[in-house]
């Protein structure tokens, strides 16, 4: 099967139409004509996963973040990022990535995490112009109300969460749930307009927590963390597909934030 059949149906699920402006996604290394014998799925693509790949005989690696954001003016093997570039094309290794496309799109990253949460009546927090149904974050409904702190150990337990920073908890019951995956501070306002009782995002700065102005409590959970559903998505869709095709999570991958 060729590397442009894989990327053909990922983009079907997950159009690159729906990527914002700074993104890069897409095929980053190798050619799609390339022909592909199994997959290797990761968050981030990092030297561990691409020799994981060559160890278990993966000759496309499919992750959520990008390797490549900017061009690269020279490839000598300075730094992580050439030395997975020289390294995946040595071993004809297709590298590929789904970034915020598969934020946005319907049953993508967001969606995924509110599955998780077991969250009812889900839609999405700050949906396109041109279709409500996709778009940055989601926001739905607790089929029971939880207290603050039973809710925030929720949250730990099902994203594998080391610790939580969060705003100041306001003693009351969370019904109403807002998330965004990832670096989500920007939606901040478009969670308490909504009504949300907690917003869950990660990469929140100091001053960010502020703007809770007690409305609302922020949780950040850490953004390896919200985002590690992405090959539980990706294994999802292609094995669909592709039932008898060889596709594997990273054994080798760890958040490259570490809790002491």
């Amino acid at each position: 099967m060729k590397a442009s059949e894989i990327i053909a149906k990922i983009e079907q699920f997950a159009p690159t139409r729906l990527q914002e402006s700074f993104d890069n996604t897409g095929l980053q290394v190798g050619s799609p004509e390339q022909e592909i014998n199994s997959i290797l799925l990761a968050l981030d693509i990092t030297e561990d996963v691409v020799d994981e790949a060559i160890e278990k005989g993966c000759n496309m690696i499919i992750s959520h973040h990008p390797l490549l954001f900017v061009g690269l003016k020279k490839i000598t093997g300075s730094n992580y990022i050439e030395r997975v570039v020289l390294k995946a094309a040595k071993h004809d290794i297709v590298l590929y990535a789904a970034h915020t496309n598969l934020d946005k799109c319907v049953g993508g990253v967001n969606y995924k995490m509110a599955e998780r949460l077991g969250l009812a009546n889900v839609s999405v927090l700050k949906p396109e112009q041109t279709d409500e149904k996709v778009g940055l974050g989601c926001i739905g409904e607790m089929k029971e109300p939880m207290d603050e702190k039973d809710f925030l150990d929720k949250l730990k337990t099902i994203f594998d969460v080391k610790c939580v920073r969060h705003s100041a908890l306001l003693g009351r019951k969370i019904r109403r749930v807002a998330l965004c995956g990832g670096s989500g501070s920007d939606f901040i306002m478009n969670a308490i307009k909504a009504k949300a009782d907690i917003y869950i995002t990660a990469d929140i700065s100091y001053h960010k927590f502020f703007m809770a102005e007690n409305e609302i409590v922020i949780a950040d959970i850490g953004h390896f963390e919200c985002e590690n559903v992405t090959k539980r998505i990706f294994i999802e869709q292609l094995s669909k597909i592709f039932p008898k095709f060889a596709i594997r999570i990273s054994e080798r991958e760890r958040n490259v934030v570490n809790y002491y």
